[in-house]
């Protein structure tokens, strides 16, 4: 294998994996965050908006790792800063 055939078979395994154990966190979570928030809403009904208002601030933040895990797959797919230093050789 040439060097830019390892470099784009780096690339697409470590976009893979990026994402792929990237948002496992983001996924347990959300998850955990949405059933406490369920089970504070069922122990004071009073407080729903509040609860609600919260959460969806929570989820917002932890979506947003999953978001930039993303991000880093498709800088590493499509503007991978390694490939020009490859090809110039």
């Amino acid at each position: 294998m040439e060097a830019t055939e390892l470099v784009a078979l780096g690339s697409i395994v470590a976009s893979g994996l990026t994402i792929g154990l990237g948002s496992i966190g983001p996924a347990l979570g959300e998850g955990r965050a949405l059933a406490q928030a369920l089970s504070s809403i069922a122990q004071q009904p009073d407080e729903s908006n509040t609860i609600t208002r919260t959460l969806f601030v929570g989820m917002a933040m932890i979506e947003s790792t999953a978001i930039y895990c993303f991000v880093i797959a498709v800088i590493l797919l499509f503007a991978n800063p390694f490939w020009n230093h490859f090809t110039q050789s």
